[in-house]
């Protein structure tokens, strides 16, 4: 910001933005709430100095309405324009959302089968496919039918909400990831039954997979004795 004393609003914000968010996204595993409040703060002084040197001769009202614009609940937004007349925000340290660091569970490795547990953690898996993991991740583990949490030892399919055969569309919004037998349920319901088609998983060579049905490690569910 020193070494830009007179450059536009908006051309200013775009400088700050990505330095802002890289440095807010490093931090984000740790503990940074405080920390993040004590730089925004310490960001509005700065802008508000490099605002007042802009227009020595204006009051003070004057250049928050310029510079400053109430949007939502929070009153001060630095908000410029560009020449389209598109407006820009500056980002703030605060809006990043913290993820703290989870350390790996026990003895698990990614070489353990658990592909439930490795889907949801890393977000990604050789042996899953991009389709599945979205899913799963979009439904925070649980079957859309059941809500019941997928287990290691389940079989999943990816399901059409609105059936293809009655107009559904292969998109996200009408995906869904359900156990094997609920969506044998599901399909006996809505009379799509017949038309169900079952594709393996693995879909490292084959990314655009329709109906999905695969088993993982077998192992027993606690108190239901079911394998």
């Amino acid at each position: 910001m020193q070494g830009h004393k007179s450059i536009a609003q908006a051309k200013l914000i775009a400088k700050l933005n990505p330095i802002i968010r890289g440095w807010s996204n490093y931090y984000r595993t740790v503990v940074s709430k405080d920390i993040y409040g004590e730089m925004d703060t310490y960001l509005w002084e700065l802008l508000w100095k490099w605002a007042r040197r802009r227009h020595p001769n204006k009051g003070r009202g004057w250049i928050a309405e310029k510079y400053w614009k109430p949007r939502g609940i929070t009153r001060w937004n630095f908000i410029g324009k560009l020449k389209d007349g598109t407006e820009v925000e500056l980002i703030r340290h605060s809006g990043t959302e913290i993820i703290r660091h989870v350390k790996v569970k026990g003895t698990a490795t990614p070489m353990d089968g658990n592909l439930v547990y490795w889907s949801k953690r890393l977000q990604k898996s050789p042996m899953i496919g991009k389709r599945i993991l979205t899913l799963m991740k979009k439904q925070k583990g649980k079957c859309g039918h059941c809500q019941m949490l997928f287990v290691n030892g389940d079989k999943w399919e990816v399901d059409h909400v609105v059936p293809r055969s009655l107009g559904g569309k292969d998109v996200y919004t009408n995906l869904q990831l359900l156990h094997d037998y609920c969506h044998h349920k599901k399909s006996a319901a809505d009379g799509s039954h017949e038309g169900r088609t079952r594709i393996r998983d693995i879909e490292a060579e084959e990314p655009d997979e329709a109906k999905v049905s695969r088993p993982v490690l077998e192992t027993s569910r606690s108190g239901d004795g079911l394998a």
